[in-house]
């Protein structure tokens, strides 16, 4: 691969990352600790993740259970998940807490599936927003008589080549995915 398209490359690679990461955090029905990834809490004045702070497992196919280090994050952690938009009661016994996950109603499977759709489109626009990128400043370069217009045709194609292996791949995961979500 040119060097000049690695750049590009690796932009649309971080896409796809981030796609990764915001599906990770998309509940299907089974309960998954990725979904607490965002979540912060306060330790000691710093905004720290929860997996940085307690044991997270699933001992159960829906159930999150997280036990904290210290007894005096067992609030903390509490009150993080309740302000934030998981949509679950925690329950805790003093010293682990736990995250019951209700069974999704087919609306809110359809709502989910809109979603995934949706941060689908998003990512696919980011894609083609840096092939744009990449196709601008291979005419700026082609302004500069060291790159001929043969070269710059060769650069803009190897570009479309790789926009459109991302937004392949981008359809397999929102593929995947919202056959995860609609699958009772």
């Amino acid at each position: 691969m040119d060097e000049r398209l690695v750049q590009f490359d690796e932009k649309m690679q971080k896409t796809m990352n981030n796609l990764s990461e915001e599906f990770g955090s998309i509940r299907a029905g089974r309960a998954n600790p990725h979904v607490l990834d965002k979540l912060k809490v306060d330790y000691y004045g710093t905004p720290t993740a929860i997996q940085q702070v307690a044991n997270v497992n699933v001992p159960e196919p829906r159930m999150i259970q997280i036990q904290p280090w210290e007894a005096s994050m067992v609030k903390e952690i509490e009150k993080a998940i309740l302000t934030s938009d998981l949509g679950i009661n925690p329950t805790n016994d003093g010293k682990v807490i736990r995250l019951l996950f209700p069974e999704l109603t087919e609306e809110r499977r359809k709502e989910l599936a809109k979603d995934v759709k949706k941060k689908g489109e998003n990512a696919k626009v980011a894609i083609r927003n840096i092939r744009r990128d990449a196709n601008d400043s291979f005419k700026k370069l082609s302004k500069s008589a060291d790159v001929s217009e043969d070269e710059v045709k060769e650069l803009e194609d190897g570009a479309q080549k790789m926009t459109d292996k991302y937004i392949t791949e981008i359809d397999k995961a929102v593929e995947a995915k919202t056959k995860e979500i609609l699958t009772v």
